[in-house]
């Protein structure tokens, strides 16, 4: 079976190491992107099965504007995207749940089980992993 491609887009470099090991050891291939411009090119190029994106980034995109992007082309609009973010807080996401629009939203620090979980409810067929 063909290991389960995630790109990771985050500009902390902490954060990018942190997921692309845990997610590694899970048996997920990782492929990491420090921005929003590198993030399109490699979402069009390598079509991960999901994309882990960090919303705020200073450079250039914006995780919202990477999303958009994506969801405008045709090779990746069904592409799963989970977002990272600082705007909210551990309690605000779990007060009014991890799902904004249809978008799941996970408030930084990100825990690794929690994202794992997520991860494999939107790629049922990695559970077993």
């Amino acid at each position: 079976m063909k290991k389960p491609v995630v790109l990771v887009v985050d500009d902390e470099e902490d954060v990018l190491k942190m997921l692309e090991k845990r997610l590694t050891s899970q048996g997920y291939s990782v492929i990491t992107a420090t921005d929003g411009a590198e993030a399109v090119v490699l979402a069009k190029s390598r079509h991960p099965d999901i994309i882990i994106l960090d919303i705020m980034m200073p450079r250039g995109m914006e995780g919202g504007q990477v999303a958009a992007e994506l969801k405008d082309h045709p090779s990746t609009r069904n592409i799963p995207v989970i977002f990272l973010t600082g705007l909210c807080s551990k309690a605000e996401e779990k007060r009014h749940g991890s799902i904004i629009g249809s978008n799941i939203t996970l408030a930084k620090p990100v825990d690794p089980e929690v994202l794992l979980d997520r991860i494999k409810k939107l790629l049922p067929d990695t559970a077993n992993l």
